[in-house]
Order: C-alpha cells, then sequence, then structure tokens
C-alpha cells in the first residue's frame, strides 16, 4: 500500500500524470464545486472571447490539489489556444523566461505553478511581459550597455500558489483576477469521485463513493488518489466493484481514519501534545520532531487541520486545540480508528 506522502504528496508524480490528466475536466461546466469562481470566470472567458481580446491574466491560490492546474486547462480549452506549463522553482535564467515569452502565439495561456518561488531577477522580466506585453533585453555591460525591446503578443498568465503572502506586490499587482480555491464539501467530492470511476471504469456503489469522499479531506486530487488505491483492493481481494465495505477495508489499510485524517497528520498532533506539552512549538522545532519539511508541513497537512480546529497558529508558534486533544484521545483510545 502507498505510505501517506504519497497520498498527500503536493504534486503529481511522472508515472500518474497520464492518469491524472484523463480524469481532468476539460471544460468549465464539467468542472464541479468552486460554484463563484466558476461564475465568474465564465462571464470573463465570455466577454473577452466577444472582443477577441487576451483574457486578464489570472492568479489561483489555494492548497495543493483543488484543482488549479485543471482551471488553467479549461481557460485554454474554452479560449481555443495554446498553453505552456512551466513550475517556477525551474526557471532560473532570464534566458529561460525570455524564450518561453518568445514562443508564445496571440491569446496562448502561460500557466506558471508555484509562482511565489521564481527568481526575482525573472520575475522582473515579467512586468512589461504582463503590462505592456513587451521584452526588455539588456545587451552589453557597463556604459555600452544598451537596451532592445521586443514587442510580444497579447498572452494570459494564470498563476498558481499556494502562499500569497510570498507573492511581490508588484508582481500580484499585475493579476486582473484573483481567485481563491475552497476545500470541497463531501456531495461535491461524491460527484468527483463518481464521474472518476466512470472514466476508469469501475463500478462503485453510491454509499462507498460517498464514505471515499468524506474522507478525502475536502480535496478532489487526494480523492482520486484514494479511489484509484481502493479499485486495487476490490480487484486484488474482490470481484472489482467497491462496496461500501470493500472501501471501509482499503481505507483501514491506507490509516485514512473518519476525518480524512493520515498517520502523519496523527503523528503531528501526538507530537504537539506529548513532545511539547499541547505547545506552543515552533514550525522549524515541529519539522525536525517529524523528520518533515517545514515547508511541506505548512502547506500540505496543517491547513486541513486548521480548517478542522484542531490546531491554532500563534506568534509563539503552533498549539493544539481542545478539539484537537479530544480528537487526538479518541484516536489513540481507539486503535481502529475508524
Amino acid at each position: 500500500m502507498p505510505t501517506t506522502t504519497q497520498l498527500l504528496a503536493p504534486a503529481v508524480s511522472p508515472e500518474e500524470e497520464d492518469l491524472e490528466q484523463s480524469l481532468r475536466p476539460r471544460r468549465l461546466g464539467e468542472f464541479v464545486g468552486q460554484q463563484r469562481i466558476k461564475e465568474q470566470l465564465a462571464i470573463s472567458l465570455d466577454a473577452t472571447k466577444a472582443r477577441d481580446e487576451a483574457l486578464d491574466h489570472v492568479l489561483l491560490v489555494g492548497p495543493p490539489g483543488l484543482g488549479k492546474t485543471s482551471l488553467a486547462y479549461i481557460v485554454r480549452e474554452e479560449l481555443g489556444v495554446g498553453i505552456r506549463c512551466i513550475a517556477g522553482p525551474a526557471l532560473e535564467r532570464k534566458g529561460d523566461m525570455a524564450a518561453i515569452l518568445t514562443g508564445l502565439e496571440r491569446h496562448d495561456v502561460l500557466f506558471v505553478d508555484e509562482i511565489h518561488r521564481l527568481n526575482r531577477a525573472i520575475e522582473e522580466i515579467l512586468y512589461p511581459a504582463l503590462e505592456d506585453f513587451r521584452l526588455d533585453i539588456v545587451v552589453g555591460q557597463g556604459a555600452a550597455a544598451r537596451t532592445l525591446t521586443l514587442e510580444l503578443p497579447p498572452f494570459t498568465l494564470i498563476g498558481a500558489t499556494t502562499r500569497t503572502g510570498l507573492l511581490t506586490t508588484p508582481l500580484r499587482d499585475r493579476f486582473g483576477m484573483t481567485f481563491r480555491l475552497d476545500y470541497y464539501e463531501p456531495q461535491e467530492l461524491g460527484k468527483i469521485v463518481r464521474r472518476s470511476a466512470r472514466i476508469l471504469d469501475v463500478e462503485i456503489a453510491e454509499d462507498a463513493a460517498d464514505e471515499i469522499a468524506r474522507r478525502s479531506r475536502g480535496t478532489p486530487r487526494i480523492a482520486n488518489r484514494i479511489l484509484k488505491r481502493v479499485r486495487d483492493v476490490a480487484q486484488v481481494k474482490h470481484d472489482g466493484v467497491i462496496t461500501p465495505d470493500v472501501a471501509s477495508e482499503a481505507l483501514q489499510l491506507l490509516e485514512v481514519d473518519g476525518h480524512g485524517l493520515e498517520r502523519m497528520d496523527r503523528d503531528l498532533l501526538g507530537a504537539i501534545l506529548r513532545k511539547f506539552g499541547g505547545g506552543p512549538v515552533g514550525l522549524s522545532t515541529l519539522a525536525v520532531a517529524l523528520g518533515e519539511e517545514p515547508d511541506t508541513i505548512e502547506d500540505v497537512y496543517e491547513p486541513y487541520l486548521l480548517q478542522l480546529g484542531f490546531i491554532q497558529r500563534t506568534p509563539r508558534g503552533r498549539v493544539i486545540t481542545e478539539l484537537g486533544r479530544e480528537q487526538f484521545g479518541a484516536a489513540s483510545e481507539d486503535t481502529k480508528l475508524f
């Protein structure tokens, strides 16, 4: 069985990329949830197509797995244009960004994941490109230096970030639209699980789909990953049909409890409570105690625990709440966790 970190991994592994792509919605009407964002985006897309213009630059904010990449591909599909996808940390030189910008066609979409991790020098190249669709290139050095200006075709930058606070103000201000994606309701995730099951050609009972949805941390990517693991159990140990009993058996093997908490979540709560007396404890200290990266704790595990009200962030560090104490105490007493 996969480990907890595989289920909660913020990025898609290369071997799963093709399968993930097949499960992505292609059109705005197929996208489940985020109703407010869909309504605003639909109006902007219709107006943009009517005026034959490039869509305003879009910033998508939210925890991993909520559909930021899917929305970027949907915008491309709705506009009938090309798309270029890059990761912010992968851009190390100004020439890399210049080559990407000059390779764009009219009205294309440039999708930058983890845009908050862009190199500052590369970010400065983007300012005139986003505002005036031009690229300024400095040739030479010192007194002999001169600036060449290249005109760029109108394009749309879609940036995705889990941490808006790390974006510089000049870059953030150049986005015409900013959308914050929220966690999904169980009913919405149930629809996603059933749709994915049809695509995967897996027979699933209504109650089983609802149970998977309930334990998916409000995140479509996790719901799809759990569905694939439950499918494996149904195929190997049963007749291939996902029933409520099969789903419960697989979820127990995956160590996913009724709240959607996994082993690392319980280890995090236990560390704060037992090793640090309930807190406060600093993020770096907590990361060392858990053997995990601080960014992973902050971006992947903490948001859901904060949403559930199990922990709090304070100026002095992380603190477990009374609700978190009750949950961890119940989990400790009930060895089955389910």
